[in-house]
């Protein structure tokens, strides 16, 4: 019972902060050209790394969900009208924690802060080449184009991810560590 209340804790506590991201736009760090990076699959990729790709999709679904809101009501550049469309704001969201938790576990033999690091970076490149894919397939976007935006923008929102992912995990775990060790 402990374990499923933790998973919903940890669902609602990363989707408002989601939430808290997109709304008040602290989940986009201006970069050049008018472009920025996103750091609103942080959320996601913790959520999933912490409780598994079920807790990490329905995170990914409130983001998704969250990007299609708000494109439809308070669209802040001309790129917003294609993400009215769920195949582009929600679908690749999905796949954000399965992606993390996989490389997670795959890696965390090795050990866990270079599993938190690869799933931060396994996380938002997915975020990054499906999100690119779908604008691709929908002709919005040149495929030429579409490399030099993944490089430009994907590998920095890849390194920042990494770094937030890492310090995210180790922060709730190690508190936990501490918690409980308090306890005995």
């Amino acid at each position: 019972m402990e374990a499923k209340i933790r998973k919903i804790v940890i669902a609602g506590v990363m989707s408002g902060i989601t939430i808290f991201l997109g709304a008040t736009h602290l989940g986009f760090i201006p970069w050049f050209s008018g472009a920025s990076l996103t750091i609103m699959q942080v959320p996601v990729i913790i959520a999933a790394v912490l409780e598994g790709p079920v807790v990490g999709t329905i995170v990914g679904l409130i983001f998704g969900a969250f990007s299609l809101f708000q494109a439809a009501v308070a669209p802040t550049g001309p790129a917003d009208v294609w993400f009215v469309n769920p195949l582009i704001s929600v679908l690749p969201r999905l796949f954000i924690g399965l992606t993390s938790w996989l490389v997670s576990r795959a890696i965390n033999v090795i050990s866990p802060v270079v599993a938190y690091i690869g799933a931060g970076i396994a996380g938002s490149l997915t975020n990054t080449v499906l999100v690119l894919a779908m604008l691709g397939l929908y002709r919005y976007i040149p495929w030429n184009l579409i490399k030099t935006i993944a490089i430009v923008n994907g590998l920095p929102e890849a390194a920042v991810s990494a770094v937030l992912t890492a310090a995210g995990v180790g922060l709730y775990t190690g508190v936990i560590v501490r918690a409980r060790k308090s306890k005995i």
